[in-house]
């Protein structure tokens, strides 16, 4: 009797693991195919409303994560900041400790590690460091407002907000619950409202500076205005009217969505972004998107003439800015 129970058991362990194993593999393979079923030629027929690449620049070595401010580019290494202007030309490098996270440039260079926050004046100078709370933090992207510091922590599954002086205000955690498959967990502030991604979920969550939960959007799904795979959107970005920019891995696209969540357009999709299946970290300056990938740094500008055939919904506009001259 004991050795049928035993058998019993390894059967219901064996299920257990082949389920599991299923699990990922699914997952990963969905992650991989987020273009709509039945539409296989849709790499061919997109036209991009920002297909008209202007310059391209490389850094030393692949780039980890960049900010764009006053004008200035700050693009992190694996051990150092080079910053560039906006026309792509080399002004100074200067080193920091390896495996950062994130970049905000605002009051100061702000650089996310896993387990603290860096910052750093213009001129290279470490002004100090804030640990995180906990030794078992995994911080994995940072946003700033005038007085508060922002990050994520994908390990405890919450948000962390800070004051300019380095001290905990409180935790934020999302009413629906945070799951967080893959280190997506991006932020950003836009007007002094928090967004970030909740990619287990495939939304996007806003909150206020107090930590008070204001709405949700997005939705699983491979076509425009949706995000598959098991963990997007990936990263997020603002624009300088106050438009989300999301960018998705698995097959990568990058999305326009106004700040109250409606979709808007597709910027780029996989064909016109270079292919792989990472997704391509963007920020925008003016109405022009500012997309890395690898140790390049690709600029692209709006061109109107393909506005009409790419975003009959967007008219001639910019999703980047109000108007555009012709």
């Amino acid at each position: 009797m004991n050795n049928i129970l035993k058998i019993i058991l390894n059967i219901l362990i064996f299920l257990l693991i082949a389920g599991f194993g299923y699990y990922m593999i699914h997952s990963i393979m969905s992650d991989e195919k987020t273009m709509q079923q039945g539409d296989e030629n849709a790499e061919n027929t997109f036209v991009s409303l920002y297909k008209k690449k202007i310059n391209s620049f490389d850094a030393s070595s692949k780039i980890i994560c960049f900010d764009i401010y006053e004008n200035i580019i700050y693009a992190a290494l694996f051990d150092k900041i080079s910053v560039f202007d906006l026309l792509g030309e080399h002004q100074y490098d200067f080193a920091i400790e390896p495996n950062v996270r994130g970049i905000i440039v605002e009051d100061n260079i702000y650089l996310l590690y896993p387990t603290r926050i860096d910052f750093y004046s213009f001129n290279g100078q470490k002004k100090g460091e804030w640990e995180a709370c906990s030794d078992n933090s995994d911080y994995y992207a940072i946003t700033t407002t005038q007085d508060y510091v922002f990050v994520t922590d994908a390990e405890n599954k919450h948000i962390v907000q800070i004051d300019k002086q380095g001290r905990l205000v409180r935790f934020i955690k999302s009413p629906e619950g945070f799951i967080i498959p893959s280190h997506s967990f991006d932020i950003i502030n836009i007007n002094d409202t928090i967004y970030c991604s909740n990619s287990g979920r495939h939304k996007i969550e806003s909150y206020t500076l107090t930590g008070e939960f204001i709405a949700s959007f997005g939705k699983s799904g491979a076509q425009a205005g949706s995000f598959a795979g098991c963990c997007n959107p990936a990263y997020l970005a603002k624009t300088s009217n106050g438009n989300i920019l999301t960018s998705e891995k698995g097959n990568p696209r990058i999305s326009c969505y106004g700040k109250n969540g409606k979709f808007r357009t597709i910027l780029f999709d996989s064909h016109t972004l270079g292919g792989g299946t990472a997704a391509y970290e963007m920020q925008t300056s003016g109405e022009y998107i500012y997309i890395a990938n690898k140790k390049t740094i690709s600029v692209y500008s709006f061109d109107t003439k393909l506005s009409k055939k790419s975003c009959s919904g967007c008219k001639e506009e910019c999703p980047l800015r109000k108007g555009v001259k012709k």
